[in-house]
């Protein structure tokens, strides 16, 4: 591959040297001209321009990973305290499904302390190994100690994909170790797939949820992704157990830490609208903010929870952990109602999943309706108090 370069000292007039792209390729900066991204290498500024003030490097090849010694889907067991986070089975069931493909085993690494116990759950959901990194220094996370033994496992099993779940605790690692491994990373994929060459498909929306870009690492192993809660299937348990727990040690300078945890403080206790089974959800079509009160009544009548559209949570009507979207939280409820929602992907993209997707809104194009499996058209403000009344008086609830 070949990159134009630009002897600044024998270009004696910059205005006329820029003028000889056509594609406007060549900006002074500086005192410094450069290429951009519009050069076509075309080699118009080589041939008419002075001699030698422009010419083409040829740089070498970046080495390209042998394939072949790299195997197997890895998940990263996300947990706390040795309880396991959902999206950890959510992953397992997409790994499984990606390594049937290729015919690779399912790993999963379990970094922590005294979790040992709590990696025979893993062995109900289809892993072929669990690794488990049990250690005093992993008891609290710290970015450099479980880097440090996230690193030590890739390098033992060298497996060729790596699924990480959009966590708190996820979103800090998986950055971290993919840098170490100088491999790519791609963050809040949406769907998965593989090639016969191992090659992991990422597919997640771009430019604001207008596109769907889909990545590969042909180059790199191992190949890294970040998958959000409620995006996956998880599988159904299995009363049986299969494959098998490896305790492993990593070396005691993979551990240390410059941070010291003094103390944890325990969060108040607090409702999630991802584990929510009913959600309404708040578009533009609400008036103002004190409308948004009939959506919450019908959210509590149905046992459910108020959430919101981008704007909603922009314009300070609703608080933005309620946020649905790709900028906010993915959602898979059992039913969501959205009032006065346009549809557009980006909130689209954080709730289709759902079992069942009711839209209100009284522009009959609006796109929700695409993927709605129920429409109402009309205006919110007649139908949800009709709605509210009905519910009320089939369960006796005196107005």
């Amino acid at each position: 591959m070949a990159r134009l370069v630009i002897d600044h000292n024998k270009v004696t007039d910059v205005e006329a040297f820029l003028k000889l792209c056509p594609f406007g390729a060549l900006e002074a900066r500086e005192g410094r001209i450069e290429a951009n991204a519009a050069c076509k290498l075309c080699k118009l500024c080589i041939k008419n321009g002075p001699p030698g003030a422009a010419f083409l490097l040829e740089e070498q090849e970046t080495p390209k990973a042998d394939k072949a010694s790299w195997n197997g889907i890895a998940v990263y067991v996300d947990h706390n305290g040795g309880d396991i986070h959902p999206v950890t089975f959510e992953l397992i069931g997409k790994a499984r499904e990606l390594a049937e493909k290729v015919h690779q085993p399912v790993f999963a690494v379990f970094l922590g302390s005294g979790i040992t116990s709590k990696a025979k759950e893993l062995l109900h959901y289809g892993v072929d190994e669990v690794y488990v990194y049990d250690h005093p220094a992993l008891g609290r996370f710290r970015i450099e100690a479980y880097a440090g033994a996230f690193e030590t496992f890739i390098k033992r099993v060298r497996p060729s994909s790596i699924l990480v779940g959009a966590t708190t605790v996820g979103r800090q690692l998986a950055p971290r170790v993919a840098a170490r491994m100088r491999t790519g990373l791609t963050a809040d994929c949406t769907v998965l797939d593989i090639r016969e060459n191992t090659d992991l498909v990422q597919i997640r929306p771009a430019f604001g949820g207008n596109i769907m870009a889909q990545i590969l690492t042909p180059n790199h192993r191992p190949q890294m992704a970040t998958v959000r809660y409620k995006v996956m299937n998880a599988p159904e348990r299995s009363e049986a157990e299969s494959g098998r727990i490896i305790s492993c040690a990593a070396p005691e300078e993979c551990l240390q830490s410059a941070v010291e945890v003094l103390g944890v403080a325990p969060k108040p206790p607090e409702q999630y609208i991802e584990a929510a089974d009913v959600l309404v959800a708040a578009g533009r079509g609400g008036k103002k903010p004190e409308d948004l009160s009939m959506l919450e009544e019908l959210a509590e009548l149905l046992g459910g929870q108020l959430a919101c559209t981008r704007p909603m949570a922009e314009c300070g009507w609703v608080e933005p952990k309620r946020q649905v979207g790709l900028s906010g939280r993915t959602v898979r409820p059992r039913l969501i109602i959205t009032c006065g929602v346009s549809g557009a992907i980006q909130f689209v993209a954080g709730m289709q999943n759902a079992d069942t997707i009711i839209a209100i809104n009284k522009d009959e194009k609006a796109p929700i309706f695409k993927v709605a499996h129920y429409g109402l058209v009309g205006d919110l403000y007649e139908i949800l108090p009709a709605l509210i009344a009905k519910i009320k008086a089939e369960r006796g609830i005196g107005a």
